[in-house]
């Protein structure tokens, strides 16, 4: 079966929902995917547990009152079929969606580094464990140890605390200095300034980082660096999340360039391949805000209406300008490129440690030598962390993108030019 549509937008978040609502108005036929069960992206992933925002339910209604929009939920990008053609699966079938135009708002993903003891039972990234509670998991009564880097750390412990845990730490590598000249500037966003309120916490520490998970069999506790000493912590769980990671990968598969390790993209949020946007944090991070505006551009210039676009650039310079002072911030020490021994496993799927890494000159080389990358993540979470351990860049990926059925990947030879 071949869909057609005029336009296809790949994720339903903040930026795809934007992406959505701004084209609607032409009466185009609009197709958004989403490997989510319900719109929202991980930012606003829904759950048993989660509190979802009111602007996110009011985006939700929204996309479902327009009759010229068709949302996919649980739908997974397979494979390029042919040109401005993709295969998708959900849970049920396989199928092929030829489009005019794209806007690509795939978000990003959590950068996990290794560490002494990060494969350990209890050890997850801070947006994992986030994303679990909202999902059920229970961890009332448990003892909980947050770190790494950013704001989303302070709002995976408030998740966390809101569900009964115990929060005993939150470890952010940057310095104070750095940290209280972000808070200084967030009257500039008064949003964001009321909402750092709700997430103060006073186990908070600027200055510390992980140094090791302890256990055998599972987590037991956590060694930190905080603030020039060596501490010791028993915990149930260890959650760690360094940044964000665009998720760049279909894209460049698509034939997207890729700048500053994002989709590039010009004012009309367009990339370099005619016909195709990109908008939100698979272009750069600067939360929900920012991701909404940049969807709400490209769905307009999608659309071919200009103005309405350009109408939206001075709300997309004062979240961009939130941006930059966020990347600044809590930009990553170079200490952290250090935390791993040479037993430290840094491929989890196909058990390649640190030292098996050492003194080759590329990823290329490396995945010849160790396999690694070659498992079922498909180096989405080693080969972030050997970009920034060693800037090696990640291999454009090949299809399948996506674990796949068989009776999908047949669907390819029906679309293979004769």
């Amino acid at each position: 079966m071949n869909e057609l549509t005029d336009l296809l937008i790949i994720g339903a978040g903040p930026a795809g929902m934007g992406a959505a609502l701004a084209a609607a108005s032409s009466g185009m036929r609009i197709v958004v995917l989403d490997d989510n069960p319900l719109p929202g992206g991980q930012i606003w992933r829904d759950g048993p547990q989660a509190n979802l925002p009111t602007e996110a339910r009011r985006l939700r209604e929204q996309l479902q009152a327009c009759d010229n929009v068709q949302c996919y939920p649980g739908t997974r990008v397979i494979a390029c079929a042919a040109d401005k053609t993709l295969l998708v699966e959900d849970t049920e079938r396989g199928w092929s969606i030829s489009y005019d135009r794209l806007i690509l708002c795939t978000g990003a993903r959590e950068l996990l580094l290794p560490f002494p003891g990060w494969t350990l039972p209890g050890v997850t990234g801070a947006g994992g464990l986030q994303a679990l509670i909202k999902g059920g998991l229970p961890v009332r009564g448990e003892r909980l140890v947050i770190a790494g880097s950013g704001p989303l750390l302070l709002a995976s412990a408030a998740t966390a605390k809101h569900q009964g845990a115990q929060v005993l730490r939150i470890a952010e590598q940057a310095n104070r200095a750095r940290v209280l000249g972000f808070a200084a500037q967030l009257p500039r966003w008064p949003n964001k300034w009321l909402q750092s309120f709700s997430l103060l916490d006073a186990h908070y520490r600027t200055d510390s980082h992980v140094l090791q998970a302890l256990g055998r069999d599972r987590l037991e506790g956590v060694r930190l660096f905080q603030q020039g000493k060596t501490v010791e912590l028993a915990c149930d769980r260890l959650a760690c999340g360094f940044g964000l990671v665009p998720n760049v990968q279909l894209g460049q598969a698509l034939g997207c360039g890729v700048q500053d390790q994002a989709l590039a993209v010009d004012a009309w949020q367009a990339t370099t391949r005619p016909g195709y946007y990109a908008a939100g944090e698979c272009t750069g991070f600067g939360g929900s805000e920012l991701a909404q505006v940049e969807g709400a551009i490209a769905g307009f210039a999608a659309v071919g209406n200009s103005a309405a676009a350009q109408r939206l650039w001075p709300r997309r310079a004062r979240w961009q300008a939130f941006a930059r002072a966020l990347n600044r911030a809590f930009a990553l020490d170079a200490r952290l490129k250090t935390l791993a021994r040479p037993d430290t496993l840094v491929c989890r799927c196909e058990d390649v440690p640190y030292a098996d890494l050492l003194g080759h000159e590329n990823w290329r080389e490396a995945k010849l030598a160790s396999r690694c990358g070659m498992g079922a993540c498909q180096g989405r979470v080693c080969g972030a962390a050997l970009e920034h351990l060693f800037g090696w860049t990640p291999p454009t990926p090949r299809p399948p993108f996506s674990p796949a059925r068989i009776e999908t990947l047949l669907a390819l030879g029906e679309n293979a030019p004769t």
